[in-house]
């Protein structure tokens, strides 16, 4: 096996600028030259992972299959690159620091004085090897920014690493600001210069700089760059603004970047295949139709905490051809008015996501009910189902007093309780029901339309579950139960059959969407969206008429004259068969085609005038000079 190559990003004066979306675009452009990646993230923060953190400080905790809480730029990662993360690809400083005092009191140390550096950089070292481990290259993110104190054990252990492996080996790219001033009409590099210095102090000279700006950087400020920050000019990358997240590989390539780092790597790989990333780009332009998600949550001031979750209705949009605006709808402001319509004006779908705490419940119930008496769409994950049960129980089973014990420890009737091995557990954070477990699906349900298979697996983060116990009440009144973990048989799945669209499930799906594939319960969220759309209607019958072809074949015709139709040569008097159903499949009208897609353009029908008769034909179907058949009149 080969030696594998490590790329340590770090970032500069200021936060956020997209450390984490930065090292999965450098993921997905390696990927692309057909290397095998992986991608790691360093925070340094004390806690032990984010799975305690407040939403508001951290953002979404991602959750990956082995069950690990993890940050939400491994959500980055897995989007953008097809390498399956573990809890290994994300740890603390607080984690590093309790794994080297458990060592000390176990005496493993015999006896030494424990210290920064060589005991905690060497677990981290180790910790980076570990999960690198049978990859070509690992991209290693450091979170925080240079000159944070609580980075530098982080910082010095990767600035070993040039020196442990060889510098052949080693790869440090830098994220740094080049901001624009109005007032100047220009962009200043001081800030960069700055950063790079203080990167520099500390022993570790980037290779590669990835200048973020609103503006592209000329020529000009690309070698005043480089001059100063002692880079090679190429190595100067413009990590301009766009659109979309999912643009940055393609301008990434574009700007040579891929090209550099095989270069400083000593790397062969093949030519890269981008072409999905440019396809997937120029889809985002070219949506025909548009629809509005109201997403029920009580962090709606924040959209860091649905992270994967709008990534994924974007996704889902994108597989119908159509443009997703997600409407944020506080939670609390839906308990206060007696007439709650006027937050759903215009709303052509409404998801209630996962959450914890009892702020703003009512109204996610609230919201529930809306979506079920209104007929509008509507999708429950993790706490959306759990509250989605609830309200079906009280207004629909007449069981008045139905809540969850997580915010009424009271109720008789606890239709969510805790799941009955978290009723023991005290500790916090990595002691839910976490990770990727199993469901089996129920034939001629929703749930089974949208995955095609008898049997999926999906990620949980939750305590309480469907109570089993009022199970026949609730199906008696029309509940279906479309999935279930087939050890446990906890209930993962609900809906409603007499209803558009309405589900709910316990798990979240949108830790799997990816923009390439998307999740199928967001892929059939936003098509059910697009039917409450009245505009979207002729489009969706257009194409179902396609997708069925009721009508197989046309009646048959007569060639007037000799005519040749590419190879094949028609007599003059010879019948002509017609094959709808085969036009309907003709790769003129796009791909997919043996899928049903009701945002598809509708452009089947033309209307041909030849002669004394009138066809009506598709545009991919063969025109060709034709009567009627003597026996059918024109």
């Amino acid at each position: 096996m080969s030696q594998t190559k490590y790329i340590f990003i770090t970032g500069g004066v200021l936060s956020s600028l997209g450390k984490g979306l930065a090292a999965a675009s450098i993921g997905a452009i390696m990927e692309a030259r057909g290397l095998n990646v992986t991608n790691i993230k360093l925070d340094p923060y004390i806690n032990v992972d984010p799975g305690t953190m407040s939403p508001f400080q951290h953002g979404e905790v991602f959750v990956t299959d082995d069950g690990a809480e993890t940050d939400l730029d491994l959500g980055h990662y897995e989007r953008f690159t097809s390498s399956p993360l573990t809890a290994k690809n994300n740890f603390t400083t607080g984690q590093v620091y309790d794994t080297v005092i458990q060592k000390e009191r176990n005496g493993e140390y015999l006896g030494k004085t424990v210290q920064v550096i060589p005991h905690i950089t060497d677990e981290i070292k180790r910790r980076i090897i570990e999960a690198a481990n049978g990859c070509d290259i690992a991209i290693v993110e450091i979170g925080g920014t240079v000159g944070d104190i609580e980075s530098l054990p982080f910082l010095e252990a990767i600035r070993q690493f040039g020196f442990d492996l060889g510098r052949s080996n080693v790869l440090y790219i830098h994220l740094t600001l080049v901001p624009y001033i109005p007032t100047a009409g220009e962009l200043k590099t001081k800030p960069t210069q700055h950063s790079v210095q203080k990167l520099r102090e500390i022993g570790i000279q980037p290779q590669i700089l990835l200048c973020r700006s609103e503006k592209r950087l000329s020529a000009e400020l690309k070698e005043k760059i480089a001059l100063f920050c002692n880079v090679e000019k190429d190595a100067v990358i413009n990590a301009v603004d766009v659109s979309n997240i999912y643009q940055v590989p393609v301008e990434f390539h574009r700007e040579g970047l891929d090209e550099r780092i095989v270069e400083y790597l000593n790397m062969w790989t093949r030519e890269p295949r981008m072409q999905g990333w440019e396809q997937l780009v120029e889809k985002f332009g070219s949506r025909t139709a548009e629809v509005n998600i109201a997403v029920v949550g009580k962090y709606v001031k924040l959209t860091d905490s649905y992270k994967s979750l709008n990534e994924a209705l974007e996704h889902g949009g994108l597989f119908n051809d159509t443009r997703v605006n997600r409407v944020y709808v506080d939670a609390e402001a839906l308990m206060e008015e007696d007439d709650i319509s006027r937050h759903f004006e215009n709303i052509h779908g409404i998801l209630v996501p996962g959450g914890f705490g009892d702020r703003g419940i009512e109204g996610k119930i609230r919201a529930a009910e809306y979506a079920r008496t209104k007929m509008i769409p509507y999708f429950g994950i993790c706490l959306g189902m759990q509250l989605a049960v609830v309200e079906f129980a009280r207004h629909v089973s007449g069981i008045g007093r139905a809540n969850s014990s997580e915010f009424d420890q009271d109720t008789p009737d606890a239709v969510i309780d805790f799941l009955p091995d978290q009723r023991l557990i005290t500790k916090k954070g990595g002691t839910m029901r976490l990770g990727a477990y199993r469901c089996i699906l129920q034939p001629g349900t929703k749930a089974m339309q949208a995955y095609q298979d008898k049997e999926i697996s999906e990620r949980h983060r939750h305590r309480y579950e469907f109570n089993s116990r009022y199970e026949k009440q609730l199906t008696d009144k029309g509940l279906i139960i479309s999935g279930r973990n087939p050890e446990t048989k906890l209930v993962e799945i609900v809906e409603l059959p007499d209803h558009p669209w309405f589900l709910g499930c316990q798990f979240h799906p949108e830790f799997k969407s990816k923009p390439m594939q998307p999740h199928p319960l967001f892929r059939d969220l936003t098509a059910a969206a697009l039917a409450e759309d009245p505009a979207s209607v002729p489009t969706a019958v257009e194409e179902l008429l396609r997708y069925l072809s009721v009508v197989q074949v046309a009646f048959p015709r007569f060639s007037r004259s000799a005519v040749r139709i590419g190879d094949v040569e028609i007599p003059a008097g010879q019948m002509v068969l017609v094959s709808l159903s085969g036009a309907d499949r003709d790769p003129v009208l796009g791909e997919n085609l043996e899928s049903f897609e009701p945002t598809r353009p509708a452009r089947l029908l033309n209307r041909i005038e030849n002669g004394t008769a009138t066809i009506w034909v598709t545009n991919s179907a063969r025109i060709i000079p034709v009567v009627p058949s003597p026996s059918v009149e024109p």
